[in-house]
């Protein structure tokens, strides 16, 4: 590959690639194909077809980074490199460009699913692309991605996606898929921390936290947090209610369906209100997380996982226009969606007020912008992060979940915590019974 200035960093990142093509018959070099792809999505090129016409018009400004002796390939030949290109190691690639990007403060990571729809091939059998993201909340970036086998679900991709990322420092947001005991021992073995939704497929533990803070005793509450919005044609109210002291939900004595999860240090609720056009919806969600969060921060945090939904999830649907995107052969799907999150992170970096869609066709119109867009070299950072969030002096002022005391020591049983004997307020089955009398008395009273 050409030692380019700055903008070579970007490739070089990729340079570990190797071609599928044979070398013999290799007219025109990986990383040309590479860069057309990637500039010509950029501006706006949602095909092969248009990629290969973009580049017809933009060949001397392609010049201007890789001779291009031979020009540029056919559409065809676009299709077959990017369709066997291996899958595996251009997310690898692309997870440590990303790395390069980002500044070390601490920073939430939300995990979530998406669906190309229509990169379905129906005749072949095979399924729609199903893609496992991590995205960066307050810096707004695509960190990594896996695949999810069709034979198989997010619970078994995730682990798979947390072995790229850096996670130290880090909390890790999932949905209720993946709380799951091997996922959270995955992340707190890397450095971070977890914040993960709590529903049914838990049920035992989930009856035990919805009981808790059904009538919760007073005294075991932290300060809550209260939250108003009014966007989207209504009001919607939130109440963030956190516990600290969750060891009443463990007990050394084994039993069938027993409540048992790693790290834990706290659950949460969020209790919303929702009314619009006068009709009033109430809902709860409950949360698992191995650090204890004040309320204010769980509620950011909450918050910001949602990011990954409007900032990364819509924007690939309506912006970049995934679920229209027909790529159905070899691993062509996956690698063009490493190509979009690429370009995703690289249109985010200017700090004009344009919207992306808008930055996206001035890169098309303008061959200068779209040289600054792709020779970006500082870390692509924001300080309007969501749910409040705010750098200083280094750090997230709001996201300080360090933990106030070394990482539970597990003995044999990796679900057991070690009793920590010098007052630290380890609770034993005692404890336990004495809430769930509590409880009892409480559901008894109501009920009378």
């Amino acid at each position: 590959m050409l030692s380019l200035p700055r903008s070579a960093a970007l490739l070089d990142h990729f340079s570990a690639l190797s071609d599928p093509r044979q070398r013999w018959r290799v007219l025109y070099p990986l990383p040309e194909i590479l860069l057309l792809v990637l500039c010509a999505t950029l501006s706006g090129m949602e095909d092969f077809v248009e990629i290969r016409l973009w580049g017809d018009e933009r060949l001397d400004f392609l010049r201007r980074f890789l001779p291009y002796e031979r020009g540029l390939p056919a559409h065809d030949t676009l299709n077959d490199v990017i369709n066997g290109l291996d899958a595996d190691l251009f997310k690898t690639c692309f997870a440590n460009w990303v790395e390069a990007l980002r500044d070390r403060a601490p920073d939430i990571i939300a995990i979530d699913g998406k669906t190309s729809r229509r990169s379905h091939a129906r005749g072949k059998g095979r399924q729609p692309l199903h893609l496992v993201c991590a995205w960066a909340a307050r810096q707004r970036l695509v960190l990594g991605q896996e695949a999810v086998d069709e034979k198989s679900n997010e619970i078994v991709a995730i682990p798979l996606l947390l072995e790229r990322l850096e996670l130290a420092g880090a909390l890790v947001t999932i949905d209720a898929m993946g709380t799951q005991i091997e996922i959270a021992d995955k992340i707190v073995a890397r450095g971070g921390d977890y914040l993960l939704a709590l529903k049914g497929n838990r049920p035992a533990l989930h009856r035990d936290v919805v009981a808790f803070f059904d009538d919760p005793p007073a005294e075991m509450l932290k300060p809550t947090h209260e939250t108003t919005d009014g966007d989207h044609g209504r009001i919607e109210e939130r109440r963030h209610v956190v516990c600290h002291e969750v060891d009443w939900l463990f007990s050394d004595r084994r039993y069938a369906d027993e409540p048992r999860f790693p790290h834990l240090s706290m659950i949460g609720m969020v209790e919303s209100r929702s009314e619009r056009n006068g009709a009033v919806a109430r809902e709860r969600r409950y949360y698992l997380s191995s650090t204890p969060l004040d309320a204010k921060t769980f509620a950011a945090a909450v918050r910001a996982h949602w990011g990954i939904e409007n900032r990364l999830h819509w924007v690939l649907d309506v912006v970049f226009h995934d679920d229209l995107t027909r790529l159905r052969s070899g691993n062509g799907p996956q690698n063009m969606a490493v190509v979009k999150h690429m370009a995703m992170n690289l249109v985010r970096g200017p700090k004009d007020k344009h919207s992306l869609k808008v930055r996206r066709k001035l890169a098309n119109l303008n061959p200068n912008y779209l040289e600054t867009l792709i020779r970006q070299t500082s870390p692509l950072t924001r300080s309007d992060s969501p749910g409040g969030l705010r750098v200083s002096e280094g750090r997230v002022r709001a996201l300080t979940w360090h933990r106030p005391h070394p990482s539970p020591a597990h003995a044999d049983d990796t679900f057991s915590r070690e009793r920590e004997r010098e007052g630290t307020g380890y609770l034993s089955l005692r404890r336990r019974s004495s809430v769930l009398r509590h409880l009892a008395r409480r559901s008894a009273g109501r009920s009378g």
